[in-house]
Order: structure tokens, then C-alpha cells, then sequence
């Protein structure tokens, strides 16, 4: 049974201009759902429904985003496909498993990691722009590739906020490549992580098609705009966003933590 919900049009129309900004930022920094979460919420959606319909919503956005990434060729699927395969199966188990974990002390420590996050990115030292070598493939890249793909799509799955900020700062960690190679990877394997999520969500009845699929629409615009904003203007545009919004992520997860 799918979860469906009458609302005023007033709110259908707040929600989807908070979707297209989402979307927009998303395609830059990730963080979206930091704006559509909340919203969905203050609409008077339940918990689940809210994030079932939100990785929903996220899909388009994700997707949009990652294949302008890819025509730009900023992202190999092949040299990544390790890491998408991976990151499926952590989606999948993270959000089977979301009903069964205590989130207490992970929204306590959360706030910290992401904000770590945020310096890591600000004293990095980046690579250029023009600079769109990959590493050398080896036994060493492999078993990142999996790990990281099984732990953030796992993340991702039981509905992890920052999962996209989380994806750029460990790739630039990980394989010293610049943020337009890191941005395109970090939207595909959110599209990956976002798409099995969902059916699973779907399975588990926690969808609103309507709502998702209009926000979707607003976030797939928004999200067109934003990766052609940052593959224009390159890393001295990404940069300033990323450590804003990831600044922000880290804020409203410490009060939201931390305040009661």
C-alpha cells in the first residue's frame, strides 16, 4: 500500500521551490536533502513516508546530475564500476536495516565528522582544473572502491544526511583527483545509492508518488542548472559552496543533536 497525502497547493508549491533550490546545490555539493527533509516534514508527512518520498524526489535530481557529468566526461563508469556496484549493495542493506538501528549516539558524532569534512576541504591542497587523470588502477584502489561504496551507500541508504558531502571530501582523500572529476562521482554514486534506496522504499509502501515525483521534476531542473554551473565555473565555484553547505549540514545536525 502506497503512502498518498492531500495537500494544499499553497504547500505543493513551497515544496517544490524548496526542491529546485535543493536540487540546485545538490549538483554542486551535495546536501539537498538538508532543505527537502525538512520541509517534507513541516508538510506533515510520517517519518518514513517522508523519507521514502524524498529519495524519490532525489532520484531525478541525482540522475540529471551525474549524466551531465558524464557527457562532460567527468565521470568513467568502467574505471568506477567497482565502487557503483558496491554502493547498490550498501543502499539496499542500509535501508532494510533502517527500522533497526538506535541513530542516538551516530546523530551526536555526525555533526563533528561533517564539520572535519568542511576544514579537510578548506586547507586541501586541489588539484587544477584541467588535471583529469585518474589513478593507477590497482589491488590497493580496488578494496577502496569497495569499502567506501559499501559504507556510504550503506550510509545513504538508512537515509544519512551529507552522504554527497561525505562522497566528495573521501574521494579527494582517497585518489588526489580535482572536484570536477570528484563532483561527478560523488552525484553518480548518489544516483546509485538513491535509486536502490528507493526501490526499497517502495517495496516497504513508504512513497507519496505524486509530491516525489513533482518535487523531482523541480529537483531535476534545479540540478541541470547546478552541475552547468560548476563545470563552467570549476573549482573556485564548487569550493566556497561545498564548504558552505557542508558548514551548514554539520549546524543543523549538531542542534538538531545536541539541543534537547
Amino acid at each position: 500500500m502506497f503512502a498518498e497525502l492531500a495537500l494544499e497547493p499553497s504547500i505543493l508549491l513551497l515544496l517544490c521551490a524548496v526542491a529546485f533550490i535543493a536540487g540546485f546545490i545538490d549538483a554542486i555539493a551535495g546536501g539537498g536533502g538538508l532543505l527537502t527533509v525538512p520541509a517534507l516534514l513541516t508538510a506533515g508527512l510520517p517519518p518514513h513516508v517522508v523519507l521514502g518520498t524524498n529519495k524519490l524526489a532525489a532520484t531525478f535530481g541525482s540522475l540529471t546530475a551525474s549524466v551531465t557529468y558524464y557527457r562532460k566526461k567527468l565521470f568513467n563508469p568502467h574505471f568506477w564500476q567497482r565502487s557503483l556496484f558496491y554502493t547498490a549493495i550498501g543502499a539496499v542493506l542500509g535501508t532494510i536495516a533502517v527500522d533497526f538501528l538506535s541513530n542516538e549516539s551516530l546523530e551526536k558524532i555526525l555533526p563533528i565528522v561533517i564539520l572535519l569534512a568542511a576544514f579537510y576541504t578548506l586547507f586541501n591542497r586541489m588539484q587544477p582544473d584541467d588535471k583529469l587523470q585518474l589513478p593507477a588502477k590497482t589491488t590497493k584502489l580496488y578494496w577502496q572502491q569497495r569499502l567506501q561504496g559499501l559504507t556510504l551507500g550503506f550510509y545513504d541508504g538508512i537515509a544519512g544526511p551529507g552522504a554527497g558531502a561525505f562522497w566528495m571530501v573521501s574521494t579527494m582523500a582517497l585518489y588526489r583527483i580535482n572536484l570536477l572529476l570528484t563532483s561527478g562521482v560523488a552525484r553518480t554514486m548518489n544516483f546509485v545509492s538513491n535509486g536502490f534506496s528507493l526501490v526499497a522504499f517502495i517495496y516497504l509502501g513508504h512513497v507519496n508518488f505524486a509530491l516525489g515525483i513533482g518535487m523531482g521534476l523541480c529537483l531535476m531542473l534545479g540540478a541541470w542548472l547546478g552541475a552547468h554551473s560548476a563545470i563552467k565555473f570549476g573549482s573556485k565555484f564548487i569550493r566556497p559552496v561545498f564548504i558552505c553547505v557542508v558548514a551548514a549540514i554539520a549546524l543543523r545536525l549538531a542542534w538538531q543533536a545536541w539541543s534537547s
